[in-house]
Order: structure tokens, then C-alpha cells, then sequence
């Protein structure tokens, strides 16, 4: 019963901040500080723990090879080598961490063990995870990109494309009222759906289901929770974008101002984005840095013609057998153990 009280806990903990910004604006008139204060806090949160997150990750010493391997190694003309998944040199880490970090290459080679019928153990491939993995992640970018059109004028090239292809599906004008209805943003939806079936996941299987905490709950929940307010504020609520634009304009040039007339569930959807912000750096979702500072990933695997010295080593008082042969050579022979440098004479 563990995962109920993980769900419970992220569950609550997600309600709990979506209210503070609603008791905030709504009862205390704190807009200044739920609009501008805890957005800047969050950003310094954000850049300053991930430098320190970096800066540590690249201080730590790696003295040794140590990359993942799936194939065959570099070695004799006459084997085949597997240059992805076992790479020889730089060229091939950098094609092998591309497929990684674009295509999440390792999660699509994913294989489930399961039970056939009789004692027989069967492998399959686990491709849903990996769609979900790469709906959910692109689905983010696509959304992150988009929203750069509320900090940024003009607009860029790229981001109004991003916008048109994301805006396929539009809706048309309504039947009653003839206004135009908003096109449908198909990456909000995806990356709603995506943080769901990922929360599913890790409810119905057992084994996932075993090892996972409220830390792996509560970033799917808070992103769910962005997620879900950013569609309620496009297709639900009314919003004033002009307000909106005003307010993020403001914040980017640093003269940040508060417009009259923005709904409290934009100051909800901020401060749900500001706390994922200022949770980034301390959390798992860190390893969208992390995954480039990997030795296990970044290395090439090199150690069949490079030798490599552990540079922690320092200068060890050895005794040689040489050494311990002429301390102890007539022991030895009156004891009838071979000696080497007998043998060498009885052979000269």
C-alpha cells in the first residue's frame, strides 16, 4: 500500500500549491508577489542549483573507462565491432549520445521479461514506454517553444511556425455564437496524456508499482497540474493575452509590471511552473543535464590499445619475488622449493 500513500501525498501536495496562489490573489491581493517575486525566485533557483549541480558532476574524477556496453568491442580486423553501442572513439560517442538524448535509443531496445505458458521464459520488446518517453518529452519542447512568443517581440520565424504545425486542428467558428474558436494545441493534449499514461504505469505494474516513491508521483502530478491549467485557461476560461504579454514582457526586461484584468488561474499556472522551476535542479528531472556529464555514456571504450593510469596512485614500497627470493633462497632450498636463480645456474 506504499504507492497509495506516494499517489496520496504528491496528490495533496499538488492541491496544496494550486491554493496558495488562489488564497494569495484572490483573498490577500498579493498579485506582486505570486507575478513577479516568486517567478524571479524561481529562475535563481533554477540556474544557480543547476551550475551547482554541473559544477559538481564535472569535478568528480573519473580515472577509469567505465561506458555501458551492448556490443562488440574494437579489437581484431576480422570482428565485427559494434561502434554504437561500443564505441571507439569520440566520433562514435557523439553519434551514440545524440541517438540517446533525440531518439532515447537505450529505452527503445527495452525488452520486458515475461512468464510463457510452461516453464519457458519469454522476451518483448517494451516499445509503449518508449513512446510515451518521447511523446512526453517532445510534447514539453514543443510547449516550452511555443510559450517563447509571450517573452519575446517580434515573435521569431521558428516559433510561428511551431505554433502553425502545433495548431493543425483547428475548430472553426462556433454554430451559436459565430465567434472563432481557438485551434486545438495538439502538444498540450499530448503531454497531458503522455504524464498520464506514465502515472498509469507506474499504478498497474507491480514491479514498477514496488519502486516508485513520492518523488517519481509528484513531478508527473505537478506537471500534469501545468498541464492541465494551461488548457483551461485556452479553451475554458477567458484570459486577457495582452495582460499576459504585458506581465512576461515586463519580467523579461526587467521592469516587471502587474496588468489589471489577469484571472487568478494564470497566477495558479505560474506558480505551479515556478515551483517546477526551483524543484528542477534538486530532483530526477535534472537528468536533462546529467545525461551529457555521464562517464557512463560520454566515454569511449578505448581500453584494449590505451592504457590508462589511475591518477590517484601514489609511490607503494613493494618487495619483488627477486627481492624475496634472495632473503629467503637457502629456506627455500633447504625446504626443497624451486629457486630461480638455481635453476638458472643449473641450466648455464
Amino acid at each position: 500500500m506504499n504507492f497509495i500513500v506516494g499517489i496520496v501525498i504528491s496528490t495533496v501536495a499538488v492541491l496544496i500549491l494550486a491554493l496558495i496562489p488562489w488564497v494569495g490573489v484572490s483573498g490577500l491581493n498579493l498579485h506582486w508577489l505570486f507575478g513577479v517575486g516568486i517567478p524571479y525566485a524561481a529562475l535563481i533557483l533554477f540556474f544557480g542549483g543547476l551550475v551547482i549541480r554541473v559544477i559538481g558532476w564535472a569535478r568528480s574524477p573519473v580515472p577509469f573507462r567505465i561506458p555501458t556496453t551492448a556490443g562488440q568491442q574494437w579489437s581484431l580486423p576480422w570482428i565485427k565491432p559494434n561502434p554504437i553501442d561500443n564505441p571507439k572513439d569520440n566520433k562514435w560517442v557523439v553519434l551514440r549520445m545524440a541517438l540517446e538524448v533525440l531518439a532515447f535509443r537505450s529505452l527503445f531496445r527495452n525488452t520486458k521479461l515475461q512468464f510463457n505458458a510452461g516453464p519457458k521464459i519469454g522476451y518483448e520488446w517494451e516499445k509503449w514506454l518508449w513512446l510515451a518517453a518521447l511523446a512526453f518529452h517532445y510534447s514539453f519542447l514543443v510547449v516550452l517553444l511555443r510559450h517563447l512568443r509571450f517573452f519575446t517581440e517580434p515573435i521569431p520565424l521558428f516559433v510561428t511556425l511551431i505554433e502553425k504545425l502545433d495548431g493543425l486542428l483547428q475548430t472553426g467558428i462556433a454554430p451559436i455564437t459565430g465567434y472563432m474558436l481557438p485551434g486545438i494545441m495538439i502538444s498540450g493534449f499530448v503531454l497531458l496524456g503522455a504524464a498520464t499514461f506514465l502515472v498509469l504505469r507506474r499504478i498497474l505494474i507491480p514491479q514498477v508499482r514496488y519502486i516508485s516513491l513520492p518523488a517519481d508521483y509528484f513531478p508527473l502530478f505537478l506537471i500534469s497540474g501545468i498541464a492541465l491549467t494551461g488548457i483551461l485557461m485556452r479553451y475554458v476560461f477567458k484570459l486577457d493575452i495582452v495582460g499576459v504579454k504585458e506581465l512576461t514582457m515586463g519580467l523579461v526586461s526587467f521592469r516587471p509590471t502587474i496588468p489589471e484584468g489577469i484571472g487568478v488561474l494564470f497566477y495558479i499556472h505560474l506558480f505551479l511552473v515556478s515551483v517546477l522551476l526551483g524543484y528542477f535542479p534538486f530532483s530526477k528531472l535534472v537528468h536533462m543535464a546529467g545525461v551529457f556529464l555521464s562517464p557512463t555514456r560520454n566515454l569511449s571504450n578505448n581500453s584494449r590499445y590505451v592504457r590508462h593510469i589511475n591518477p590517484w596512485n601514489y609511490p607503494v614500497k613493494t618487495h619483488t619475488y627477486e627481492e624475496y627470493e634472495d632473503e629467503f633462497r637457502d629456506k627455500m632450498v633447504e625446504a626443497g622449493i624451486p629457486v630461480d636463480k638455481m635453476q638458472e645456474q643449473a641450466g648455464s
